[in-house]
């Protein structure tokens, strides 16, 4: 990316994402991605995976950078960005993945006039199939989000909102995935009752769901239009249809959304 830097504060999991789909995508090359991480077990980790010098404290690694991804838990960042804030330059690109971060709280910090970009990715981002939404402050550039787009599209699939929008994405896709694994697990549980093998129905639930989501995401019909391709009157799938239809899954499914979204907004205040 133009011989630009970037310095990873934070790498974990979600940061060896992102390392790892920058990398393997040729986005970065390892001598233009380093990293700051005081955990010694992490910071080994990352320096034997991906080749790139890792530091165990900010100083140093942030000045060598033309942005700085801030990857560390939420409960971390309000010490961190007074560590970092005397470091930080005008010239940079300020990414933040943290939850519950605001704008507000991080200008305050490093200063209103930064250029920030805050991320809600998801942890199937691990597999390069993650589902991210970014959004710009106001001294951020539009061609900032693209950076930041072209930076998160190499782990999964990217959207653009507005921060207001960021506690709701955070119900529907951020907390997402924990939602959908108990759907898949309470499926595969179903088909244990009625005689499958566990991890045969699990297999059965899994792929279907993953199958289910690529038809939404590539064929461009509605959830609706496949509902109704799928269903034959008077068949199997109408039957199941009639139990969903009938049921107060939709209330519940919003409940777990809407209460998801309520947390992050605290957590943002």
């Amino acid at each position: 990316m133009d011989n630009k830097t970037i310095c990873f504060i934070g790498a974990g999991k979600m940061a060896s994402a992102i390392m790892k789909g920058l990398l393997s995508s040729k986005t970065f090359d390892k001598e233009h991605v380093i990293a700051v991480e005081v955990n010694e077990v992490a910071a080994k980790k990352a320096g034997d995976n991906f080749g790139i010098k890792v530091f165990s404290t900010p100083e140093e690694a942030i000045s060598k950078a033309d942005i700085v991804l801030i990857a560390t838990k939420p409960f971390v960042v309000p010490d961190l960005l007074e560590k970092i804030k005397t470091f930080i330059n005008d010239k940079q690109l300020i990414i933040s993945i943290a939850a519950g971060i605001t704008f507000d709280k991080i200008e305050k910090a490093l200063g209103f006039d930064k250029r920030i970009v805050r991320v809600m990715p998801n942890t199937p981002a691990l597999l390069e199939c993650g589902m991210s939404a970014i959004c710009k402050n106001a001294s951020a550039k539009d061609s900032d989000l693209d950076t930041v787009e072209t930076i998160f599209s190499k782990i999964g699939r990217v959207i653009k909102c507005q921060e207001k929008d960021i506690d709701a994405v955070t119900g529907v896709s951020g907390s997402g995935p924990a939602f959908y694994y108990y759907i898949i697990n309470e499926i595969a549980k179903a088909g244990e009752k009625l005689g499958l093998d566990y991890n045969v129905a699990l297999t059965l639930s899994a792929q279907t769901a993953l199958g289910a989501a690529k038809m939404v995401l590539e064929t461009g019909n509605t959830p609706e239009e496949l509902i109704t391709a799928v269903t034959t009157p008077g068949g199997t799938t109408a039957e199941g249809n009639k139990v969903l239809n009938e049921s107060n899954i939709s209330e519940i499914l919003f409940e777990t959304v809407y209460k998801t979204a309520e947390k992050s907004k605290i957590m943002s205040k």
